[in-house]
């Protein structure tokens, strides 16, 4: 059952006419769809853009110098191109690249001269920094040239590491972490970055000779960003679409066995004083094991996994009717999970990683991801979660299968299926709590990539399948997307069904049709302090199954962008809600508003980022109208930040929400505090401390960590965490963790 909206007008119900309108924009967007395959299949932008790679002739140590014999033998990458402040011409800033290798490893040098004298900026040494924040250069590798998935590493001038893996043709993923060594070192004129990454470190198809690749340097004393290969503006450096090639003088080395053991001890103590129960001992041990299956496929196995160290989520005042969404940080499910996480939209995702574990102990999981070859990218997973007999939860297996086949030149069709099964479990009424017995989603997606990138888009289609709830359980939605160096064009809609189920994903609402077009369009100023300006109008409306108008919010906002990096933004937006269920306007309990009351109100917003270039850093948001029952809201917010290059980080996040309502609410004042702290006494040696106060939630929460990487991707982590009451700092919880983790290749 697919749906396609933008002829029919906003107001009319649906009739045999409108049902036929339909039909005629479903054929019409796939027809549109259809088209732009065309472009799709035209050869690689950059491809003339080649950096030749010979065998090391003598050993490469890292250490920052460029000494040996093989670096002085090796083809340089230079002349970048600038993308930032404008791609019409080559960089000003310098930056040469040479690369080797040996039958262990892929070994790169960056040379990073200045064009302005002065220090580097850097916020500290604190591993995937912000990329807009520091003096940094990156490597984009695309091991299998297809211009959609590959890895990315990196450095900041003062030699903080940086690595992921690249999805969806531009993004990077920085959860991703593994082994590799690097090396930087600052002189008066430039900095020198030198890197080694083990073969078995990435992921890439025996016996082929060219891989896409760029290289990326950001210098902020000029507030210039360059590339290798030629970028448009309107993209990221890492857009794989513009990749250059790499071309290998022989086939890549093969690997050999490629086995990893990770396993992890495990000490801790806590103890929860708000309902005064004993102090808990814990004494855990498990780990991980990582196979290489070929060199572009892995297995991955894992048996009792911990995950103490993950920083907890950050905490959010929240005045939303629907759940929010935290990402996924657990290392376990990031190789690879754009094949699983990615399928869908923000609020359609059939697959969820965070549903697994969530305050339920995993037993044991295996994955298998990666190229069958250059066309055919698989994953699966099965998870095991161990039953908690105090809530009367089964024990429960989690298994997900994903196959992507690439088309075109970038452009992909994804299948998934995902299956939620409760284990040795009937339901009875006479249990305290009652679970499903099983959960399964199938879909289907088509991902638009054009060889330029110029045009991107989605469609997907998904189906439910449970034991209680039958019947309307499709969900279908598609967006399409036209990106110039002036011109942003965008259309989404999306349809979920009433009983479209998806309790391993995340999708917080039901039984609607969304439509969202918007438009933006940038000037290019020749003003010596504005780079661009330029308008964005957008509007999302939301109807129910019969085309009943539940939803709208329309803004106009206008941009500026300075020279300087330093951005200004202004906006005014139009808001209708009809409740569909009932609603309380400050998430606090005091009472609800009815469901099918009414709701309109309008508002205002400004908003304000500092140049990045500044010890001290700053940016402000404000936002004032209407808000539900005829109240006035207003929020505040600032971000200051502060560092001592390069070893401390200092930031503070505020959030101020004055919400003025009828009785009973009244006036609800909620504030959101949360400093934090980054001590970075080497690449190797962090320690984070950071504080959330929630008036909303009554609660301040406070957590370290000291991170010793004592060897490449192994660590010592000792993680200590409170909360309390904000009335008379009386301590809720307490906890402290000591765990060690060794990466060991057999």
């Amino acid at each position: 059952m697919l749906f396609c909206f933008g002829l029919i007008p906003l107001h009319q119900k649906v009739n045999a006419k409108s049902l036929y309108s339909i039909r005629v924009l479903k054929v019409s967007l796939l027809f549109l769809f259809t088209c732009l395959f065309l472009p799709a299949i035209a050869q690689k932008k950059n491809e003339s853009f080649q950096l030749h790679l010979h065998q090391a002739s003598s050993p490469i140590v890292i250490d920052g110098n460029m000494d040996e014999a093989s670096w002085a033998e090796a083809e340089t990458a230079t002349d970048f191109y600038m993308v930032l402040p404008m791609d019409t011409s080559r960089a000003k800033v310098r930056t040469e690249v040479r690369m080797t290798y040996d039958d262990e490893n892929l070994y790169l040098i960056a040379i990073c001269h200045h064009a302005v004298s002065g220090p580097y900026m850097v916020e500290s040494l604190r591993r995937d920094f912000n990329f807009g924040k520091n003096d940094n250069f990156l490597l984009f590798m695309d091991p299998f040239d297809d211009q959609t998935n590959g890895f990315s590493f990196g450095a900041n001038a003062a030699g903080a590491q940086w690595d992921g893996v690249m999805y969806e043709g531009g993004k990077v993923d920085l959860s991703w972490d593994n082994k590799w060594q690097s090396v930087v070192k600052n002189y008066a004129d430039k900095w020198v970055f030198e890197m080694g990454i083990p073969f078995k470190t990435i992921r890439y198809k025996k016996g082929i000779t060219e891989w896409g690749i760029n290289f990326s340097r950001l210098d902020l004393k000029t507030t210039e960003k360059s590339a290798w290969a030629p970028v448009p503006r309107q993209f990221p450096t890492a857009s794989l679409a513009y990749s250059g090639t790499l071309v290998w003088d022989k086939p890549p080395p093969s690997i050999g066995p490629n086995i990893s053991v990770i396993p992890y001890i495990l000490g801790g103590v806590n103890r929860d004083y708000a309902n005064k129960k004993p102090t808990q001992y814990q004494k855990e041990i498990g780990g991980d094991v990582k196979i290489g299956l070929t060199s572009s496929l892995n297995l991955d196995l894992t048996i009792n996994p911990d995950f103490s160290q993950v920083e907890v989520d950050r905490q959010v005042t929240n005045l939303d009717r629907f759940e929010l969404f935290f990402p996924e940080r657990r290392q376990f499910f990031l190789e690879n999970g754009d094949l699983f996480a990615n399928f869908g939209y923000a609020t359609i995702r059939p697959f969820f990683s965070r549903r697994i574990g969530l305050g339920v102990p995993i037993q044991f999981g295996a994955r298998v991801s990666g190229k069958l070859n250059k066309n055919w990218r698989i994953g699966a997973m099965d998870m095991q979660t161990s039953n908690i007999d105090s809530i009367y939860l089964p024990s429960q297996n989690f298994a997900v299968l994903a196959i992507q086949r690439r088309v075109f030149a970038r452009s992909n069709i994804g299948f998934i299926f995902i299956n939620k099964q409760s284990l040795d479990y009937t339901p009875s009424p006479s249990d305290a709590a009652t679970y499903s017995t099983y959960n399964r989603n199938v879909g289907l997606e088509y991902n638009l990539a054009s060889s330029n990138n110029l045009w991107t888009g989605k469609m997907l289609l998904l189906k439910s399948i449970s034991p209680d709830k039958k019947g309307d359980d499709i969900t279908h939605a598609a967006n399409i997307q036209y990106a110039t160096r002036r011109w942003n064009v965008f259309w989404q809609h999306e349809y979920v069904g009433k009983n479209y189920n998806a309790e391993v994903g995340y999708v917080p609402r039901q039984n609607y049709i969304k439509v969202n077009p918007q438009v933006s369009y940038l000037f290019l100023s020749k003003s010596k302090k504005v780079l661009t300006h330029g308008p964005t109008i957008s509007s999302t409306y939301f109807y129910d199954t019969k085309f009943n108008q539940t939803d709208n919010e329309s803004f106009l906002a206008y941009k500026f962008t300075f020279r300087s990096q330093s951005t200004f933004l202004g906006w005014v937006a139009h808001n209708y809600v009809k409740l569909l269920k009932p609603f309380d306007p400050t998430n606090s309990g005091l009472d609800t508003l009815a469901t099918g009351s009414e709701h309109n109100w309008n508002a205002f917003g400004l908003e304000y980022y500092s140049r990045p270039q500044q010890l001290f850093t700053y940016g402000f948001t404000m936002r004032y109208g209407g808000y539900y029952a005829d109240g006035t809201r207003l929020n505040l917010t600032a971000d200051l930040g502060y560092r001592v290059q390069p070893f401390v980080s200092i930031a503070v996040s505020s959030s101020y929400n004055d919400i003025q309502l009828p009785e009973p609410w009244g006036r609800n004042t909620f504030w959101l505090i949360g400093p934090r702290l980054d001590v970075t006494m080497t690449n190797k040696l962090f320690f984070t401390a950071f504080a959330q106060y929630n008036e909303q939630q009554d609660n301040i929460n406070l957590n370290t960590r000291i991170q010793w990487r004592y060897r490449p991707a192994s660590d010592l982590f000792i993680v200590y965490t409170d909360n309390y009451f904000p009335e008379n700092f009386g301590v809720k919880n307490r906890a402290l963790v000591l765990k060690f983790t060794y990466w060991w290749n057999i």
